[in-house]
Order: C-alpha cells, then sequence, then structure tokens
C-alpha cells in the first residue's frame, strides 16, 4: 500500500529535507551543484514557491519554505526531485539504476517566531556544521551565499521573512546552536515533529493530524492488570 502523503497545507513554514539513498553523492563537483540551481531556477518559474533560506550538501539538502497554497510545496518539490533525478541519471548514463533519491520529501512545520531564526540559522550553517568551510558565508550553495554575494536570479528567489531577521544574521550563523536547539532540531528530524514552543506544537499536531510525531518511541507498557 503507498504511504499516504505528509499534509503541508498554506498558513505555515516549513523546512523541507530530502537525502540521497544509500551512499550517493548528489553533488561531486561544482558543476553538479550548478546544474542542480539551474532546475531549481526552472521549479521555482513553474511554481513559484516562497523560499526563505536553502543549503545543498554533498548528499542532501534543506529548504524553509513559506506556501501560499495548499498544494504548492508538494507541485515544487515533486518537480524538483523527479527532473534532477531523471537529469542526474542522463547526464551519467546511469538510467534504470534504480531510485536517485530516499522517497518523497520530507517537510516539517515551523512556528514563525525565534524558533524560525533556529531553523534558518541550521540550515544556513549546515556547510559550516559538515567542516566543509570555516566561514557559513563561504558556502557557495546556499542562500546565506546567495543573498549576499549570488547573482540577481538567484537572489529573485528569497521572500521576505515573516520575522525580523538580525543585522547581525551571518555572525549569528556562525555561532553555534545550543546543545537544546540541536537536540530539538534532531528530534525534529527523526520524527518529522513541528519545531516551535511546546504549545505551539500541541497545537500544530493537534492542527495537521501529526500524533504520530510526538508519541512516545517503543512499545506501549502494558496495561496492569485489575486485582480482584
Amino acid at each position: 500500500m503507498a504511504r499516504k502523503a505528509r499534509n503541508t497545507p498554506a498558513g505555515y513554514v516549513y523546512h523541507v529535507l530530502n537525502r540521497a539513498a544509500g551512499r550517493i553523492a548528489l553533488f561531486r563537483k561544482p558543476e553538479d551543484y550548478a546544474a542542480f540551481e539551474r532546475i531549481l531556477l526552472e521549479a521555482h518559474t513553474r511554481y513559484p514557491l516562497p523560499i526563505l533560506a536553502w543549503c545543498l550538501m554533498k548528499n542532501h539538502w534543506h529548504f524553509v519554505v513559506r506556501p501560499q497554497s495548499d498544494q504548492q510545496i508538494t507541485d515544487f518539490f515533486r518537480w524538483l526531485t523527479h527532473t534532477h533525478a531523471m537529469r542526474w541519471r542522463v547526464a551519467r548514463a546511469t538510467v534504470g539504476w534504480g531510485h536517485l533519491y530516499q522517497g518523497r520529501f520530507k517537510a516539517f512545520p515551523v512556528e514563525t517566531s525565534a524558533a524560525l531564526l533556529t531553523v534558518c540559522r541550521y540550515v544556513e550553517r549546515n556547510a559550516l556544521t559538515a567542516n566543509a568551510v570555516k566561514h557559513a558565508e563561504d558556502w557557495r550553495w546556499g542562500s546565506l551565499w546567495a543573498r549576499r554575494d549570488g547573482p540577481a536570479e538567484l537572489r529573485a528567489l528569497l521572500y521576505p521573512w515573516p520575522v525580523a531577521r538580525p543585522r547581525n544574521w551571518i555572525e549569528r550563523v556562525n555561532a553555534a546552536l545550543t546543545p537544546k536547539d540541536r537536540q530539538q532540531m534532531q528530534i525534529s528530524l527523526a520524527r518529522s515533529r513541528p519545531f516551535g514552543d511546546a504549545g505551539w506544537v500541541a497545537q500544530t499536531v493537534a492542527a495537521l493530524g501529526l500524533e504520530c510525531t510526538v508519541r512516545r518511541e517503543g512499545r506501549p507498557a502494558k496495561a496492569e492488570e485489575t486485582k480482584t
């Protein structure tokens, strides 16, 4: 039975992620990243999804987006991943060799508060976290670089944020996340859980039917037998 697609209605900001299948490197050289950027520009022309941040890594990518319609995330990322996978396979003469991506993208709702700044910091410092660069803004394949030094067509992908971006944003991105923020982020990524404060998460889980993301892991405890 096919897995039901996760609901991604408009009215929320989403952290979107997808990874390569197995140990495949999506991007091995600058030309690979550049090819993906061209597909990204095509996808945005077809489905102008508001993008707040992104980062391309060797075997995965992150986006932070704010859809204007209920179907927009699905349309955008389905076309993006399908087209990238198809062209990637054709370029390497490996058509029919299996899936390039692990599966459908994952999308996690994000509270439009300080939580959104935490998620954007996480995304835009991804290359720094992986020790790919010494300074986050030096990573050529992400929105932090594009916002300041990128060509006009990449800067045009970036939409205004629903919360104010601090003036010292680059300095803040280069600062490590707190242990608490890192733990909360890892739980969100591992369980597809909305990211925000506890009250907002509870409301969002109930509104979107995401109860599975907050259930305790493991087998449920057996009910205690009634004594007679």
